[in-house]
Formats: structure tokens, C-alpha cells, sequence
């Protein structure tokens, strides 16, 4: 079964941030990311998004069909955007220098610059957000909102999302088991849409018992008088150490550098054509 959003389990410092620690960072860095098209800048964010994932000993494998998503989602994109706006990259940059082609879809090398930093920006983000959900445990990281000040209900909220995703997959796979048991090919020699519309049919009981969980779940928590009391007690919760301020502190310099970089070169674009 692929994993999909799960929680792997492993030895390593990334595993060792308390989950409050990691989500701040993500968001930062996110920010970083989003809010510069420096080349040199999402370069640098992308090698060292992979360099984490390693330190993280988390293997491509271990989220190989998130990346081959993301990597189709990234060629759909980029193929829309020229489609859409072939020239927008001549627009920003303000000069054109022709490749290929004439007219309105002559390819510039403005063009293919843009879309390697469109690319980047994927490639700065996207391991990082897999890094979060691989690495963070869901209890620990509800304990860890609490204490940022998040209400405890909320944190909690988001820890059974979390954890209730695992669930879901294996819910999924389960029922598309059976269903294959009763003839109904879903293997990859059906057709795409005979696939789709296969996978479809699975949809009404997954969410019935998706439902029935909840209910369970719901039930199991008001009988325990769950958010009676303004406070409560974490089994998972774990103390800030100095490598979750120095991790924090490293995210924030990185936003300083990305507004710094805007403000060199004047504008959100990093120009080389100039």
C-alpha cells in the first residue's frame, strides 16, 4: 500500500524538533519561498530542502507517489502557464531574446528563466511540506500547539485529522480489495477511465464509514467529558530545546535575507538580463 500523509517513524534531529518547532518553520520557510523569485535564492532553499530529507532518513520511496504527483502536477503547470501566458516572462524581465519560433509563442530565453523559477519554488517547498508530515507525530505536535497557545480542543482537532488520514488509506485500500475480489478490475490493465470510474464506486461506503468512525471517535470523547476542563495534560508533550530556537531563529533569517534579496534587486525578480 502507498503511503500517503503518514507518519514514519525514525532516529534522526528532525524527528527530535517538537512539532510546534517544525510547523513554525514550515510556515517561514513557506513564506521565504513564496515571496521571492531570486534563482539564487530558490536554488539554495531547494538543495537544502533535499539535504534536510536526507538528514531526515526519510527515503524517496517512503513518499514516492507524493513526489510523482507533484512532479506531474509541476509539467501540467508549467505547460498551462506558457500555454496561457507565453510571453510573461519577457513582461517581467523586460527584454526578449528569441530561441525559437516567432509571433506570440516564440520561445525567450526570459521565458525558460521564469519557468525554472517556478519550478524552484516547487522544488523549495513542496520536500519541505512532505518533511512535516513524515516527521511529525500528530499527539506531539497537538501537545505542541497547546503550548504555543493554541486551545487544546483545536490542537486535538488537528491531531485525530492527522492521524485519521492513515486510517482513511487503509479504509480505501481495504474496500478497493474487495471490490476487485468481486470482479471489478482496478488494476493498471483497465483502462484510465474504467479505473476512475471504478475508484468512484468506492467513494459512498468510504465515507459511510468514514461517518461511522467519527461517531465512534465523538461519542468515546464526550463520555470522557472532553473539553470540560480550560486545561489538560499531554503523554506526548516535549520541552523547547535549543535546537528548536536555533531551527526558528535559522527560518526567520531566512525570510530577512528573501526581503533583503527584494530589495537589491529592486523588485521580486532576480534579473540577469539587465
Amino acid at each position: 500500500m502507498t503511503n500517503l500523509f503518514n507518519y514514519i517513524d525514525r532516529s534522526s534531529p528532525i524527528h527530535r524538533l517538537t512539532g510546534a518547532t517544525k510547523f513554525v518553520c514550515l510556515l517561514l520557510w513557506s513564506f521565504a519561498a513564496m515571496s521571492t523569485y531570486d534563482t539564487r535564492m530558490l536554488l539554495a532553499l531547494a538543495l537544502l530542502s533535499f539535504a534536510l530529507f536526507r538528514l531526515s532518513k526519510i527515503g524517496l520511496r517512503d513518499v514516492r507517489f507524493m513526489l510523482g504527483f507533484t512532479a506531474t502536477f509541476m509539467v501540467i503547470n508549467n505547460i498551462l502557464v506558457y500555454l496561457f501566458s507565453p510571453q510573461h516572462g519577457t513582461e517581467i524581465y523586460g527584454t526578449s531574446h528569441i530561441l525559437l519560433g516567432s509571433g506570440r509563442y516564440a520561445l525567450t530565453q526570459e521565458q525558460l528563466f521564469y519557468h525554472l523559477n517556478y519550478f524552484l519554488k516547487y522544488l523549495a517547498t513542496i520536500p519541505i511540506v512532505l518533511l512535516f508530515v513524515s516527521t511529525t507525530n500528530p499527539s506531539e505536535f497537538a501537545a505542541s500547539l497547546n503550548k504555543l497557545g493554541v486551545k487544546y480542543s483545536v490542537a486535538y482537532s488537528v491531531a485525530l485529522a492527522l492521524r485519521y488520514i492513515p486510517d482513511v488509506q487503509l479504509e480505501y485500500h481495504e474496500i478497493s480489495q474487495a471490490q476487485q475480489a468481486r470482479g471489478i478490475e482496478m488494476s493498471k490493465k483497465a483502462s484510465l477511465v474504467s479505473r476512475l470510474r471504478s475508484a468512484s464506486s468506492i467513494l459512498i461506503p468510504l465515507i459511510l464509514s468514514s461517518m461511522e468512525k467519527i461517531e465512534v471517535v465523538s461519542n468515546a470523547m464526550e463520555l470522557r467529558s472532553f473539553g470540560k476542563h480550560k486545561k489538560r495534560t499531554w503523554y506526548m508533550g516535549r520541552p523547547f530545546r535549543a535546537a528548536d530556537v536555533a531551527s526558528m531563529v535559522f527560518c526567520v533569517l531566512l525570510v530577512a535575507l528573501a526581503f533583503t534579496l527584494n530589495h537589491i534587486n529592486g523588485s521580486r525578480f532576480y534579473n540577469p538580463f539587465r
